[in-house]
């Protein structure tokens, strides 16, 4: 050791119950170490292995699109029937209304059916 002092610390002020919490430290942030993660020995590789991110079966994910695009678009449909449906049913028009309530019936089952069509890629 060296004959060197330490500097002054500054006064102590306990503020927890437990004393190893209320020592000074001068980190700002004492748990976490310079080398956290990278100095670490027991790390050896970081990070996904080769080829993550890159799309295994691109059958599958462009099947997956199709099926995404139409159900998109059969639920911006149903938005604008809804809409369509509700100003007719407001204006007294029950038959139109009507027809719009069939209309998203029939979009819902559509939806429906894409989802049951291939229940292997859930």
């Amino acid at each position: 050791m060296s004959d060197r002092q330490l500097p002054l610390r500054p006064d102590y002020r306990p503020g927890s119950a437990q004393p190893r919490l209320n020592r000074p430290v001068r980190e700002r942030y004492p748990q976490i170490r310079p080398t956290s993660g990278y100095g670490d020995p027991r790390i050896r590789h970081t990070g996904p292995g080769p080829g993550a991110g890159s799309e295994q079966e691109p059958e599958r994910s462009s099947k997956l699109n199709a099926r995404l695009t139409l159900a998109l678009t059969v639920v911006i449909g149903q938005l604008w029937a809804l809409t369509v449906t509700v100003d007719e049913w407001m204006e007294g028009n029950t038959g139109t209304a009507w027809w719009g309530v069939g209309f998203l019936v029939l979009s819902f089952l559509a939806v429906l059916g894409l989802w049951l069509l291939d229940p292997k890629d859930r």
